[in-house]
């Protein structure tokens, strides 16, 4: 699939960041490569994060993705850093 603007939504908005929310059925290895978010690109800034529920049709992962880089309309995302991982204790 791609990125679908109808499932990105803002949850909060303070001095110039924005915490998104966005839940794909998109592998996570698809949804932080590099152009992913480009149609989103008048809207996300370097910095902002992204809560993520990805592979909703298949092996679910949540996470957040911090958008590192938005140049020319090209958005770059970091990997998705998981939550819920596992203690060892």
């Amino acid at each position: 699939m791609s990125y679908l603007p109808k499932d990105l939504s803002v949850l909060a908005y303070a001095n110039g960041f924005t915490l998104w929310h966005y839940t794909t059925p998109d592998a996570a290895t698809l949804v932080d490569n590099s152009g992913y978010f480009n149609g989103a690109s008048d809207l996300l800034r370097s910095g902002d994060m992204i809560l993520a529920n990805t592979g909703t049709a298949g092996t679910p992962a949540a996470g957040v993705l911090v958008v590192a880089a938005n140049a020319a309309g090209v958005v770059d995302v970091t990997n998705l850093s998981p939550f819920g991982a596992s203690n060892t204790d």
